[in-house]
């Protein structure tokens, strides 16, 4: 038996890029941020690490995604690890991992440049 489950809570950094690959499929991609923080101690201060996560959404999740997701907003998402590799026009072989969302809720949004 195996298990492949992200759960991830944070913020989304960009809008939602959209795409159609095959008539009536919607994916949507972006990316999202996890901070975590780690407690002053005597001889250093708190610091706070940044990881940014490549989200994708498929179907009914992306269509929500494109009018409801925006830079900004807080979100919780369930889903899965996918690698993917691919080579650019140098034979240089590329990978990306993705969060692919099975479940997703929106905890809010802040307001970007005072909108």
């Amino acid at each position: 038996m195996s298990v492949n489950k992200v759960i991830l809570l944070g913020n989304v950094g960009r809008e939602p890029k959209m795409s159609y690959p095959s008539k009536g499929h919607a994916v949507a991609q972006f990316s999202m941020a996890t901070n975590e923080r780690k407690r002053a101690t005597e001889s250093s201060p708190e610091t706070e690490r940044t990881e940014w996560h490549n989200i994708v959404m498929m179907g009914r999740n992306a269509e929500l995604a494109e009018r409801y997701i925006h830079k900004g907003t807080r979100l919780y998402v369930e889903g899965k690890l996918r690698t993917r590799s691919w080579n650019d026009k140098n034979g240089i072989t590329h990978y990306i991992t993705e969060v692919y969302v099975d479940t997703f809720e929106l905890l809010g949004s802040t307001p970007v440049n005072g909108e």
